[in-house]
């Protein structure tokens, strides 16, 4: 076989640079795809696979997209989770010498992306790097021994499109709940990492990953990378210190991956540092069971039933973003929380201001993409456009802001004083914006006027000289005439000569000698001079030199806008604040929420508490409040009563409350008083995890058990049904042991909802426990369900009935009701068979009699707290078995 041609040994030069990405190598008009990635893009996006000769025997395998529709292509090949590098032509084919140069001048993934296609407004599109390690390492010196071997991670997270870096160092444990808040669409990892992390949390399915080497994750490498890339000497003025020492490491890895990326750089604001002290971390069941940003019938459904759906009253695309980030990253410092709340307060007690407010947020577009956009020279002329329109709303923003403050009570709006004493409105930026580009500037330069008339002289002669070609004419005409005294002079213009000058056969005799003749004709002779031919060429290239004008324009413009983005940047956060609070205040006015008094207490009581999304889908005042109080003298809740009275609503609407107090927001109730918590814990429903071979019951352990391992004295577990994927017996065994656990071990705030009324007998035993149901009236044979929570237990689970509601057959509900009567009277046996002998009184549910000694003894030798789930539940089946003697 030949050698290969001098192209396609170009083309495999450049992609051994890039193998695990799919090529667009550009040639002409067309992006073209060769060997394996052709194959790939024909059957991902439905080409024609072709072939091109390689010089020799064998064909390549080929298949191309035209320049112009390639965006599609690239967005359709990033959604499935492919990687594109863009390789471009970087020189003129026709003054190339030999064979063109070509360069990749970006790699498109699905977390470093720009277009808009690939972007969802409302979130941030985030690729993220993990670092794992010991729970102490500082920069430079190595890692040094954790106290106790405790593992920590150190995560650093970029969204290029917004500039947005994030950093944060957590207990391992802690990362999934930080993971599935920023919703990474890409992950990076240490390939030799000393404590494995997973590569694709079971929440982040769909996310890309990629191993790196593992000292690119090194912090001091990380140092070096961002003090450079922010222009500082130390870390310490971004605010990161040697506790961050594994998220810098992290941030040093992620520099690196996204300039390989984007060769020409990425604009990243000041970093964000988080600290894990002042977050209330919510796991996966949480997130689900409350359905805080999607709903449990999958995200087919958007966001309707969820709890963004009811407080998203966001006048941008910042603003939905930043409450995203609210609702999934609670505060757990009071002093946070209240100024929350008290610039909530604010807007809510000045309703014109906050009106005024959103009307100027309703034309603010999104501040840091555009800003971000125009950094990278990305942005086009309707882009920049819209960046400098947003930009002049910042100041009936701040005016808004400022009315408010002094309406309502400004003296304890300490975040939005705050805000305004740093308020930048950017005014130069967007006078330089309005001031350069016209109204209603173009998707690209050259399809229509880019550049505003009076900005450059130059180019409004262009103008004058394309558009006025009679004017130019006439103008030429009569000088001529006036020169060589001809007065049948004429100027004409055709396609084949130009511009001429006519005269007549009668005055020929007084051409001067100047003129240059082109063209005799029947009536005379056509002829030019250099002028006409200077001022012919200036007309037929002035299209040409104009578009070429308003590109060097308007690049210039879209660098000096560029070279602001640090300035855009803050004015985007500051902006997205003020949406969320005045959002949360439009909220609160027209949904009858009220403030929330936070306090460093154990007690949570909520007077006439609603469930924020139920009652939106209610008629209004259908919702039926109720009450729930804990302290720490009663601290546990049983809560019994039948399916659909409700119990499971009140555990969602108690955890929404609690976490809309803590996320800063009013909330649905009469009176709400909250103790600051460190974790909010909600296991309601039944699920399995198929992908990861567990039952609906080894779920329901799985959560249990992380529950009563991580909660404290400080946290709020709202169960539901915990038990019920198993018999009976052991149903009722393990929710009893997990109610004493939760009570005497944990001490913390809960709310157990459950059929076992076996339970309701711990309140005789656990001096902090309470029992409650949710009520329900019998009407004849009919139930009546009152959705309303009363002390004491439930005394019947009203199943029958309920099957009754669904439809279940009269004979099926006829044959259950004699059952119930059978089972109740201990006459089962005898009832179904007629035969067998009564179930003796040994079989009968015997588990809160007095245990036997030998149990009592095997109790005693246990340490509770080392066991692992699987070695509790051998142990709960062992002593069961002594129990009953067998």
């Amino acid at each position: 076989m030949s050698a290969a041609t001098p192209l396609m040994q170009q083309y495999r030069e450049i992609k051994s640079r890039h193998q695990d990405a799919i090529l667009f190598f550009r040639m002409g008009e067309f992006y073209e795809m060769f060997y394996d990635d052709a194959e790939t893009a024909s059957q991902k996006l439905g080409l024609t696979l072709t072939s091109r000769n390689n010089g020799g025997a064998a064909d390549v395998p080929l298949a191309g997209v035209p320049v112009k529709a390639a965006a599609d292509y690239v967005r359709r090949l990033v959604q499935q989770g492919f990687r594109v590098a863009i390789c471009e032509q970087m020189e003129d084919p026709a003054k190339a010498k030999g064979i063109v140069r070509r360069e990749v001048i970006e790699t498109v993934t699905p977390g470093a992306a720009i277009a808009d296609d690939l972007l969802d407004g409302s979130r941030g599109n985030y690729v993220c790097a993990i670092a794992a390690g010991a729970a102490k390492v500082e920069m430079g010196h190595g890692r040094v021994p954790a106290d106790g071997g405790r593992v920590d991670v150190g995560v650093a997270a970029a969204d290029i499109s917004t500039g947005e870096l994030r950093l944060a160092v957590v207990p391992a444990a802690l990362l999934e709940p930080l993971l599935a808040r920023i919703a990474p669409r890409e992950i990076i990892t240490a390939a030799d990492t000393p404590h494995p992390v997973s590569h694709a949390p079971p929440t982040l399915p769909g996310a890309l990953t990629t191993e790196r080497e593992g000292w690119e994750f090194d912090p001091a490498l990380g140092r070096d990378d961002l003090a450079r890339h922010f222009g500082v000497l130390a870390l310490d003025g971004l605010g990161i210190n040697e506790s961050d020492a594994l998220a810098v490491g992290a941030a040093g890895a992620l520099l690196r991956y996204l300039k390989e990326l984007q060769p020409s750089g990425v604009s990243l604001a000041r970093p964000i540092v988080e600290r894990a002290e002042g977050i209330l971390p919510l796991d996966e069941m949480t997130r689900r069971n409350l359905e805080l940003v999607e709903s449990l019938r999958g995200a087919g459904d958007g966001n309707a039933g969820t709890l963004i759906n009811v407080l998203d009253r966001t006048c941008t695309p910042m603003g939905a973003r930043q409450l995203r980030q609210w609702i999934l990253a609670p505060l757990a410092i009071r002093q946070a929380i209240d100024a929350r709340l008290d610039a909530v307060q604010c807007f809510c007690d000045a309703p014109i201001a906050r009106e005024t407010l959103r009307t100027a947020l309703a034309g603010v577009r999104d501040l840091e993409r555009l800003g971000t956009k125009a950094a990278l020279n990305r942005s086009t002329p309707r882009e920049l456009g819209a960046l400098g329109a947003s930009i002049a709303r910042l100041p009936a923003v701040r005016d808004s802001i400022t009315e408010a403050l002094d309406a309502g009570r400004g003296s304890t709006a300490a975040l939005l004083s705050d805000m305004l004493a740093g308020w930048d409105d950017c005014a130069d930026i967007a006078d330089d914006v309005r001031r350069v580009l016209v109204a209603d500037a173009p998707v690209a330069v050259g399809d229509e006027p880019t550049i505003a008339p009076g900005v450059d002289a130059e180019l409004d002669e262009l103008r004058t000289l394309r558009d006025g070609g009679r004017d130019s004419i006439a103008r030429i005409q009569a000088e001529e005439r006036a020169r060589t005294g001809i007065q049948s002079l004429k100027v004409g213009f055709n396609r084949v000569f130009g511009y001429y000058i006519e005269v007549t056969k009668p005055n020929l005799h007084l051409v001067p000698e100047d003129y240059q003749r082109r063209q005799t004709i029947t009536t005379g002779e056509r002829f030019v001079t250099v002028a006409l031919k200077s001022h012919e060429e200036r007309v037929l290239t002035a299209s040409e030199r104009i578009e070429q004008k308003e590109r060097e324009l308007f690049d210039a413009l879209r660098q000096r806008v560029g070279t602001q983005v640090a300035r855009l940047h803050a004015a985007a956060r500051a902006t997205a604040v003020v949406d969320v609070l005045a959002s949360l205040g439009e909220v609160a006015m027209r949904e009858g929420y009220v403030r929330p008094t936070m306090t460093d207490d154990f007690t949570l009581r909520i007077m006439a508490g609603r469930h924020p999304v139920v009652e939106r889908m209610m008629p209004r005042d259908k919702f039926v409040p109720n009450d729930v109080h804990l302290t720490r003298d009663a601290r546990v809740v049983v809560l019994t009563g039948p399916n659909m009275a409700g119990k499971s609503t009140i555990l969602r609407q108690v955890g929404l409350i609690a976490l809309m107090a803590h996320a800063g927001s009013f909330v649905p109730a009469a009176e709400a008083e909250i103790g600051v918590m460190d974790r909010l814990f909600t296991r309601v429903g039944a699920s399995d995890n198929l992908a990861r071979g567990q039952s609906t019951f080894m779920v329901e352990m799985a959560e249990t058990s992380a529950i009563l391992h991580t909660a404290t004295d400080r946290s709020l577990v709202l169960l539901d049904e915990i038990g019920r994927g198993t018999s009976t017996y052991d149903g009722v065994s393990i929710a009893w042991a997990v109610t004493e656990h939760l009570h005497e071990v944990t001490g913390c705030k809960t709310i157990f909802a459950t059929h076992y009324h076996e339970l309701t007998q711990l309140a005789d035993e656990l001096p902090a426990l309470r029992n409650f149901n949710v009520a329900v009236r019998e009407v004849g044979d009919k139930i009546l369900f009152v959705h309303r929570l009363e002390p004491g237990g439930a005394n019947r689970s009203y199943g029958i009935e309920v099957g009754r509601l669904a439809g279940l057959p009269d004979a099926v509900l006829a044959r259950a009701r004699h059952l119930l009567r059978l089972l109740e009277s201990e006459q089962l046996a005898r009832g179904m068979s007629g035969a067998s002998p009564a179930l003796a009184a040994a079989d009968q549910l015997a588990l809160f009699a007095p245990a036997p000694s030998a149990v009592l003894e095997a109790l005693a030798r246990v340490d509770v707290n080392a066991l692992t789930p699987v070695q509790a539940l051998a142990l709960l089946d062992e002593l069961s078995k002594k129990a009953r003697g067998a």
